[in-house]
């Protein structure tokens, strides 16, 4: 079972504050630490730490930081699929992780994702069971279109309306208006279902036949430290639980379990997920 992510990447700086500053305030960070990030970054690693194995596709810029962000993933197990940017600097992010556990982030920088045209094996695609899509243009998510199961983030709305291709799972949040899935991107991407997220509050599922669904959220396995790529990682959980042949239902109880160890953990590290995906999958 093989399962690619096509999406972006950001250098990213994290800082670790008691809270967030208010106006004209200086208040001092307790940590700070900094590392290849972004939603397509977190899903990689998120899939690389469940199942062993994750192919990323993507680009990253004509820089040294460029540079340092394919070698952070690769360090990380991820097998690294790089268009490089000529002339464009890497984007880069200031992650703000407060004592609450919330995060807040300032992006810096062009938005890079891979293209349809770029240099990267889009025919390899083929041979993946399943993609999840967190950016690109309209021709990335034509060459995705390729494999089996095309899940797709609401992050990528104007491309998989450009592209006029379905998917077979549009998976957002019904809370976050950053990841809200809308009548137009619902009407161009036809999904056979639809997963929103709610929190605390668990979330639920929509097949095209009529069926619904819900769960339960899924409490932390510890003390929770800060929520940076927990969703990230609930859409790989559920894209590589639904390539493995799982059924909706089951799939959306790993994407849960899965973002909330997320919760227990400091960004961007991801890890100890291995027998979330045996005790689901079966190895």
């Amino acid at each position: 079972m093989t399962v690619a992510v096509v999406g972006h990447v950001e250098w990213v700086d994290f800082l670790v504050l008691p809270r967030l500053p208010r106006p004209g305030e200086i208040v001092h960070a307790t940590g700070a630490h900094e590392g290849p990030g972004g939603g397509g970054a977190m899903a990689a690693r998120a899939l690389a730490a469940l199942t062993g194995v994750a192919t990323f596709l993507c680009a990253v810029g004509d820089d040294a930081r460029g540079e340092r962000t394919a070698e952070g993933l690769r360090a990380a197990g991820i097998d690294v699929r790089a268009a490089v940017r000529a002339g464009v600097a890497q984007r880069r992010a200031v992650a703000w992780l407060t004592g609450d556990g919330d995060r807040s982030i300032t992006v810096v920088g062009e938005d890079v994702v891979p293209r349809g045209d770029d240099p990267l094996d889009w025919p390899a695609l083929a041979g993946c069971d399943g993609v999840l899509l967190m950016a690109g243009d309209a021709g990335a998510v034509r060459a995705a279109r390729a494999v089996p199961l095309l899940v797709a983030s609401p992050r990528a709305r104007g491309p998989v309306v450009a592209a006029g291709v379905a998917v077979d799972v549009l998976v957002g949040s019904a809370v976050d208006p950053l990841e809200a899935i809308d009548d137009e991107l619902l009407a161009a991407a036809r999904p056979r279902h639809v997963v929103r997220t709610e929190g605390a509050a668990g979330g639920s599922w929509r097949a095209a036949d009529g069926t619904t669904g819900r769960w339960v959220a899924t409490p932390p396995p510890g003390a929770r430290v800060d929520d940076y790529g927990c969703g990230d990682a609930f859409a790989a959980a559920l894209t590589a639980a639904l390539a493995a042949g799982r059924p909706i239902a089951d799939a959306c109880a790993l994407a849960a379990r899965v973002g909330a160890a997320l919760l227990c953990q400091r960004a961007p590290a991801v890890g100890g997920l291995g027998a979330l995906w045996v005790a689901h999958c079966g190895g």
